[in-house]
């Protein structure tokens, strides 16, 4: 029940800090409102904030979540730009979501 926890609030954490730069991204790249920036910037914040929520140190926290922003990251790109990841970007994808895995979830004495 641990991991399952850990691992919503990892993708809850992507979700705000993927959205939330795509918010400013399209504020600043697509001529998108102020709003869409200032939005933005309160969900980015949030994500600071929901990192906190796991029980590790920062380091590991901090470094599997950036195996789950990898994935996350392909996977918002083919919901909003329409994006076709490739062979490469699904192997990367993987091996980073398990090497961050066996950082964030293996047994330690």
């Amino acid at each position: 029940m641990a991991a399952l926890k850990s691992v919503l609030v990892f993708i809850l954490a992507g979700l705000c800090e993927i959205g939330g730069g795509y918010l400013v991204w399209m504020w600043l790249k697509e001529d998108k409102p102020w709003w869409y920036g200032l939005a933005g910037a309160v969900i980015l914040a949030m994500y600071g904030v929901v990192a906190t929520w796991q029980p590790a140190d920062f380091g590991r926290v901090y470094a599997t979540y950036g195996g789950f922003f990898i994935v996350m990251s392909i996977l918002w790109s083919m919901k909003f730009d329409h994006f076709s990841p490739d062979k490469y970007d699904i192997a990367v994808g993987l091996i980073a979501l398990l090497g961050v895995c066996i950082i964030y979830y293996a047994p330690r004495s």
